[in-house]
């Protein structure tokens, strides 16, 4: 609340609504080699080449964005220092994402070298891409997470939507780990399957200790043969409304996951379809998914 002096010189309370920065919480750089990117297949020619932060800036000003989480795209500890560095570099690169040997004996070791690497928020591990199934469910990745819990680091949930179930039984053994769900798990969007997804995410989303990124969504749908339509809020709505639904609006945060997004809509498009989507939200409803909720998660 803050007071006014009106005309006739009353004065009066009004409640304002303070001005938080614009936070794309999701967003890659990498310096493209097809060795080291071998996901990055024939039908991704777009994303073979560098992406630095450089590229990124006149992106963000065509969106209004403040200021952006930069998360690991390899699974190397060159690239999570490397992104620091960026990072440090680069005002606009509130916090990192990195990668860690999680399930490795060595990694209460490794991590002591980022002690002092202010920017770094969070780490990932890409469980979609491990051939165990139930990787996050063995006891090695479970002992590395336990040994977050009062670092101040979020952990990133990067899963299909197949492994939901899995993710629920990981999330309610760490239940004072802050984690985050990326790009709402990978619903099968392309094919218009919504069950069980939706049915997990509202499971998932009663633990208080668990967010979601809005994020990754336009490459989950048919982006390959018609990226207008993967694009569109006609496709997007019924798994948006999902996500509203199990995580309310003050869970959530706005992410563009560029480049990656860049297959099927440019980066202001992506965020101008949100801002589309939540016009009748609340002001603070609005505010928090396009940048409070991530700054108070990530501590920027």
């Amino acid at each position: 609340m803050t007071t006014i002096e009106l005309d006739d010189g009353r004065v009066e309370s009004v409640s304002v609504i303070e001005k938080v920065e614009r936070i794309d919480a999701h967003q890659h750089f990498w310096r493209y080699s097809a060795t080291e990117y071998g996901w990055i297949d024939e039908e991704m020619t777009a994303l073979r080449r560098d992406f630095l932060p450089s590229d990124l800036k006149a992106a963000m000003a065509s969106a209004g964005i403040d200021g952006t989480i930069a998360v690991q795209a390899r699974q190397t500890l060159d690239e999570t220092r490397w992104l620091l560095d960026l990072a440090d570099g680069t005002d606009a690169i509130r916090g990192v994402v990195g990668w860690a040997p999680i399930a490795g004996e060595e990694f209460p070791g490794v991590m002591e070298e980022f002690d002092g690497r202010f920017k770094l928020k969070g780490l990932r591990h890409v469980i979609q891409d491990e051939p165990d199934e139930h990787y996050i469910l063995r006891e090695d990745f479970n002992s590395g997470i336990r040994t977050l819990v009062d670092s101040g680091l979020v952990y990133e949930i990067l899963i299909f939507e197949r492994h939901l179930a899995d993710a629920i039984h990981f999330v309610d053994t760490h239940p004072r780990q802050p984690f985050v769900l990326d790009h709402i798990a990978k619903p099968l969007i392309a094919a218009g399957q919504i069950e069980p997804w939706a049915t997990l995410m509202r499971e998932l989303g009663r633990r208080e200790n668990v967010w979601c990124k809005l994020s990754g969504m336009v490459t989950e749908a048919d982006w390959r043969t018609d990226p207008a339509r993967a694009s569109s809020l006609a496709t997007l709505n019924p798994y948006l409304d999902v996500a509203v639904e199990a995580f309310g609006p003050k869970r959530l945060m706005a992410g563009s996951d560029w480049p990656v997004c860049l297959l099927a809509t440019g980066y202001a498009q992506w965020f101008d379809l949100l801002r589309s989507y939540f016009a009748g939200f609340s002001e603070t409803e609005q505010a928090a998914i396009f940048g409070g909720t991530a700054i108070e998660v990530y501590g920027l």
